[in-house]
């Protein structure tokens, strides 16, 4: 009943766009020179598309079983300026998403500085997801996994284009010619956010497998960077005319460039605590996320500036806070800005890309053939390495096909060869085919790999910490619910930041400094994880909960009164809001029985039970009737001017139900005012999931006012309730 208004509110939205798109096309000059505040209006519309194209994109490819990011990337070349956001309309005469004129490139400096911030977000993300124990366990594995990769994705690439390229060039090409040398360079390109936003998503990022792609993917970075600095000494020495190159100068590019990465990486994990005091200083949870934030960028920006990827300052950071105690207060507060800025970096990372640049059978059959290599390189250069090592068949490709992704790192080395002449229009085509090629096919068997829950070591993995676990048994449910959050209270005051990993498991862990506690709790049973050493604190914050808890239950023995409570449900304060619950919704003619027989509460009870049972709405009576007992043990729901509400939550409802019946002569509910109740409404809503229980409680109440029991008394038939409550606003 609620959906009516769908198609009306679409017609709303695109009537209210009309007259802004109106104003928008009247804001650039004759010569479609954009104005500063026109490209930032332009920026705001292409931001909102690119917002709703890729969630629309994402939804759709995991529906098909496909990984969501590559839905945004497909649905980035749709929309992007070499498919349908370079065609003009009525608004915008140049597109939608134009070519930039202040570039020459497919996007704007805006998106593209946008996108520039969402890799580096992302990268960022990860690394705080990044344990560093297995980091460490798996560096000298990730090291050679990258090493592989990069050698045989370089010599392989390369060879592609000496075998193939006379099919395009229509000679043969050595294979120190540049085209052959570039081609080389841009196999070695690994577009690592990719695999991570997979890894992300299935909460794969601390496994064997994630750990060693991530550490892997960055050393293959600084290596192709080394690797692209010698090829560009080797271009230059030839255009010189020059028989060699200075080895030198590459030398101290690659000294350079491995010195940063490792020493950046050392004095941020050495100056972990004293970088999570700094951050602890801003004191409030969303500060200290933005100001972490901040040192990503600052620290990717440097990176940048020193010849290498932004990216891999970001992921630095990261693996600096990863084994710090705010480690999730960061990635809680980055929630709402990763949910944001991630699918727009896919999204323009399509937009980059120009399928309709394939005109040649020739360049198509070269690109593909390019493709396969590249992608059959960093299967074996990177699987092989893992084989070798600890993992098996399964691990081993898992790690191949994670490292096969190529996007915006090969199209940036790709805009580097067009400037320096080594690649011309068609290889520009087979580079674009190759990207396409590795992009669809790597996550896709990434994904299908990572479908089975065996593991891809060949031995099951010891446990990094030496954990104790041990439980505590509490008598019911609801004292479980209400110890944890004494618990909760009390490791906070101690300074503990407790977050909640796992809302199915209720799964918390607990830190501070380098203290990791992790507590559940399923049904009446509390158990707790940490190492040894932590033992003692935890029995010590539990023996407070439960100094604080019994407390709380002495002060229970003396309740507040609830009379004023239960009076106040019947208030009459006027006619129901539009936005309240209906009871209307809920109740048909076969819900009502007008003539209850039962002279008791329990009577009264069982019958509208019937009515439910013989409607088909409860699957287990006993376990719906011992739920809405245990309420009434509780407190009565019998209120006031003889009206009661007997209710209870059980999950033998799929959702929430209510049958209405009528004792005219009354029955004694313990009501509030003494007096009997003739009008009762049953309600049982589901206990595992969410369910307007208390707002149809007070609709019921609001509709049962002096007006409303009158008319109910003196009805005659089901028929004549169900025409009052229907006919109610």
């Amino acid at each position: 009943m609620r959906n009516r208004g769908i198609k009306p509110s679409l017609v709303t939205l695109v009537l209210c766009f009309l007259p802004v798109a109106a104003i928008a096309a009247g804001s650039s000059d004759a010569d479609g020179a954009a104005q500063p505040v026109h490209r930032m209006m332009l920026l705001v519309i292409q931001l909102g598309v690119i917002i709703f194209a890729a969630k629309l994109g994402n939804i759709l490819f995991e529906k098909i079983r496909l990984p969501g990011a590559l839905g945004e990337l497909a649905v980035g070349i749709v929309i992007g300026p070499y498919a349908l956001g370079h065609f003009g309309f009525w608004a915008f005469d140049q597109g939608l998403f134009p070519f930039s004129t202040q570039t020459g490139g497919a996007v704007s400096p805006e998106l593209y500085g946008l996108s520039a911030i969402a890799a580096v977000v992302l990268l960022f993300n990860i690394g705080l997801e990044t344990d560093l124990k297995l980091l460490i366990r798996y560096a000298v594995v990730g090291g050679f996994v990258g090493v592989g990769g990069l050698a045989a994705s370089f010599l392989l690439g390369a060879w592609a284009a000496k075998v193939f390229g006379p099919m395009i060039f229509g000679h043969s090409l050595g294979l120190f010619d540049p085209p052959c040398l570039m081609l080389g360079v841009i196999a070695t390109a690994t577009s690592v956010g990719i695999t991570a936003r997979i890894l992300s998503d299935r909460r794969l990022t601390d496994s064997p497998e994630g750990v060693t792609i991530l550490s892997a993917a960055v050393i293959d970075d600084v290596l192709g960077i080394i690797l692209l600095a010698i090829v560009m000494g080797l271009l230059s020495a030839s255009s010189c005319g020059s028989d060699g190159f200075s080895w030198a100068h590459i030398a101290v590019v690659a000294s350079k460039a491995i010195g940063v990465w490792l020493g950046a990486t050392l004095v941020g994990l050495w100056a972990t605590r004293k970088i999570s005091f700094l951050l602890k200083w801003f004191g409030e949870r969303r500060s200290i996320s933005v100001m972490a934030l901040g040192l990503a960028l600052v620290l990717a920006g440097l990176f940048e500036e020193a010849g290498l990827a932004m990216i891999i300052g970001a992921y630095v950071m990261g693996l600096s806070l990863s084994k710090s105690d705010i480690t999730y207060v960061i990635r809680e507060g980055l929630a709402p800005i990763t949910s944001l800025l991630i699918p727009v970096f896919f999204c323009v990372t399509g937009m980059q890309i120009d399928l309709s640049s394939l005109s040649s059978m020739p360049v198509v059959i070269f690109g593909l053939v390019y493709g396969i290599v590249a992608l059959g390189a960093k299967v074996i250069g990177c699987g092989l390495p893992a084989l070798l090592a600890s993992f098996n068949l399964r691990g081993a490709a898992r790690i191949g096909f994670g490292m096969a992704p190529r996007c915006e790192v090969a199209l940036i080395i790709m805009t580097v060869g067009v400037s320096v002449g080594a690649l011309g229009p068609e290889l520009m085509a087979a580079v674009v085919i190759m990207v396409v090629v590795n992009t669809v096919l790597a996550p896709s068997a990434m994904s299908l790999l990572f479908r089975s829950d065996k593991r891809g070591t060949r031995h099951a993995l010891e446990k990094a910490r030496n954990e104790q676990s041990f439980s505590f048994d509490f008598p019911s449910l609801d004292m479980t619910n209400f110890f944890v959050g004494k618990l909760i209270t009390v490791f906070e005051s101690e300074g503990f930041f407790v977050h909640l990993i796992n809302r199915s498991r209720n799964l918390h862990q607990l830190r501070m400094d380098s203290t990791v506690i992790e507590f559940r709790y399923s049904g009446t049973t509390l158990t707790f994880s940490c190492q040894p050493e932590s033992v003692s604190l935890v029995h010590g914050v539990v023996l407070e909960a439960l100094a604080s808890l019994e407390k709380a239950i002495k002060g229970l023995k003396e309740p507040l009164d609830s009379t004023s409570m239960r009076a106040g449900m019947q208030e009459d304060t006027g006619p129901l809001g539009t936005n309240m619950l209906k009871v209307r919704d809920y109740l048909t003619v076969g819900l009502i029985e007008p003539e209850l027989k039962g002279t008791t509460k329990a009577e009264i009870i069982d019958e509208l039970l019937d009515v439910l049972v013989a409607n088909r709405l409860i699957t287990d009576r006993s376990a719906a009737r011992q739920a809405v007992m245990e309420r009434e043990e509780s407190m009565s729901t019998g209120l006031q001017y003889g009206v009661a509400i007997p209710h209870g939550k059980t999950d033998t409802v799929t959702g929430l139900v209510c049958a209405l019946g009528v004792k005219k002569d009354g029955v004694d509910f313990e009501a509030m005012d003494g007096e009997p109740s003739k009008i009762f409404i049953l309600t049982l809503s589901p206990k595992s999931k969410p369910a307007p229980h208390v707002q149809f409680m007070s609709a019921v109440s609001k509709m049962l006012d002096e007006t409303g029991r009158q008319r109910i008394l003196s009805a005659r038939s089901a028929r004549a309730i169900y025409r009052f409550v229907t006919a109610t606003p």
